[in-house]
């Protein structure tokens, strides 16, 4: 099965979530029948089920309590506490084809690595693109499962995260 599969290529399948909580506040998974398709973080819940309707407007989506969302989100929330562990579920990636190159790259960095927007720019073979790789890192509906936390300044400094700049500095502390 392929790991990465564009917005072309998704079905319009009802996508299941189920929201929790983790060290980092709320968490929430989206299933579609490929794998998880967003994991958001957030302080509310109801916020982060809006961005879900927003990034998949045209699926339905409903609420889940069976056991797959319930151990996916078991097996997210340890990814957020032990980012090492690395995502232990299979994922329905969907972007663009800049996004789904640069989140391959992305995925490529090891815990407690980090990789700045001009590298991850050069190494999609786009030298001048970093800004376009920072709008790539703030579209990625994948939180953590996508490493984009890992990605910082080329000085080092760490600068935006879609999920808030203090979380990206825990994710990183924990994974250093």
């Amino acid at each position: 099965m392929n790991e990465l599969a564009s917005l072309n290529d998704a079905t319009s399948a009802s996508i299941r979530f189920v929201t929790g909580d983790c060290s980092l506040g709320c968490v929430l998974l989206a299933m579609s029948p490929v794998g998880a398709c967003a994991i958001l973080l957030g302080d509310e819940a109801e916020v982060l089920i809006s961005d879900l309707g927003r990034r998949f407007s045209q699926e339905k989506r409903e609420l889940s309590e069976d056991a797959e969302c319930a151990g996916g989100l078991r097996r997210v929330v340890e990814l957020i506490e032990a980012p090492a562990l690395g995502p232990a579920l299979p994922l329905d990636i969907r972007g663009t084809a800049f996004q789904l190159r640069v989140w391959r790259v992305l995925r490529e960095i090891p815990p407690g690595g980090r990789a700045s927007y001009a590298e991850v720019a050069r190494r999609i073979g786009a030298p001048n693109a970093a800004r376009a790789v920072a709008g790539a890192c703030a579209a990625n509906p994948l939180a953590v499962a996508i490493p984009c936390h890992r990605v910082v300044r080329s000085d080092g400094a760490l600068s935006g995260y879609r999920w808030g700049i203090a979380r990206k500095a825990e994710l990183l502390r924990r994974e250093s």
